[in-house]
C-alpha cells in the first residue's frame, strides 16, 4: 500500500471507496485510523459469560467477528448457540465464520420479532445493536438469564457527522443515552445490574479512512457518496494533511441486565 502521506487526494478517495464493507472487521484501518477501546473489554468479558452459558444468542452479530473472538479464548461453545443478522452479505460472512464453532446464524431483520421461543436463552448478547428490541430480548431470555451488551451512546462520532451535515439536533441521538436504555430495559421487566459509559477518541489519519468509515457505518451520513460530498472531502483531506489527523469521539456504554426468576 502506498503511504497515505505520498498519495494524492484522488488516489486515497478511490482506495477508500473500493474496500469491501461486509462484516465488522476493522483491521483495514490499521495505520490509517485509531480508536480507543472502552476499559471493560467487551469481547473478552463476553467470553467469560459464554463460558458459563448453556444457551446463547448474539443479536445483530455483523460478520460474527466479535462472537468468534470471544469464543476464541478457549471458551467452549454453549450447547445451544445462535446468532441473528439482517444484512445478507453479513449473514453469509457470519455463517462461514461461526458454523465451524457450532453456532447457527439466522437471517432476521433488525426490527422483526426474534424467531425463537419464549424463555430459550440464558445469555443474550449484542455489540452495537441498531435499535434494541427490549420486549423481545426479555421474552427469549430464561428467568435468571442475562442480557450483556455494548451499545453506541449519544452523539457518537458527531464531530465527523456534523462536519458533513452541519449541526444536528440534540434529539436526534437522545434515545441512545444510557439512562434511556436503563428505563427501556426496566420497562421490559429486566433488572439492570451494570451500566457504565465512556467517551473515547477516534483519529482519522487519511481521507481514505474517512471514506471507508462512512461507507461502512452507513447511518452516520445517510446516503453518503464520494461524488456528493467531494468538496467537503477535499477540504477535510487538506486539513488532515496540515494537522496530521481529524479527531472525533465515540460514545459507548456497557449494559448488563437480568430477567427476574419467577
Amino acid at each position: 500500500m502506498t503511504s497515505h502521506r505520498t498519495s494524492t487526494f484522488e488516489d486515497l478517495v478511490a482506495e477508500g471507496a473500493a474496500v469491501p464493507t461486509e462484516g465488522w472487521d476493522f483491521s483495514w484501518f490499521e495505520g490509517r485510523a485509531t480508536e480507543a477501546r472502552p476499559s471493560w473489554g467487551f469481547a473478552r468479558s463476553l467470553g467469560d459469560r459464554l463460558a458459563g452459558a448453556t444457551a446463547s444468542l448474539d443479536i445483530q452479530t455483523g460478520g460474527g467477528e466479535v462472537l468468534d473472538f470471544a469464543l476464541g479464548q478457549g471458551v467452549k461453545t454453549p450447547l445451544l448457540a445462535a446468532a441473528t443478522e439482517g444484512w445478507p452479505p453479513n449473514v453469509t460472512k457470519a455463517t462461514a465464520l461461526l458454523r465451524p464453532r457450532g453456532i447457527v446464524v439466522v437471517a432476521a431483520p433488525e426490527d422483526a420479532p426474534l424467531p425463537f421461543a419464549d424463555d430459550t436463552f440464558d445469555l443474550v448478547s449484542s455489540r452495537h445493536p441498531v435499535n434494541p428490541q427490549w420486549a423481545e430480548i426479555a421474552r427469549v431470555l430464561q428467568p435468571g438469564g442475562t442480557y450483556f451488551a455494548q451499545h453506541v451512546g449519544p452523539r457518537s462520532v458527531f464531530e465527523l457527522v456534523e462536519y458533513f451535515l452541519g449541526p444536528q439536533p440534540e434529539a436526534q441521538s437522545s434515545d441512545r443515552r444510557p439512562d434511556r436504555d436503563r428505563a427501556a430495559a426496566e420497562a421490559a421487566g429486566l433488572e439492570v445490574v451494570d451500566l457504565r459509559a465512556e467517551r473515547l477518541p477516534i483519529e482519522f489519519h487519511d481521507i481514505a479512512a474517512v471514506v471507508h468509515f462512512l461507507r461502512k457505518v452507513v447511518w452516520m451520513v445517510p446516503g453518503f457518496t464520494v461524488a456528493e460530498y467531494e468538496p467537503r472531502l477535499r477540504s477535510l483531506h487538506e486539513r488532515i494533511e496540515s494537522e496530521g489527523s481529524f479527531v472525533a469521539h465515540s460514545s459507548r456504554h456497557l449494559l448488563e441486565a437480568r430477567k427476574p426468576r419467577v
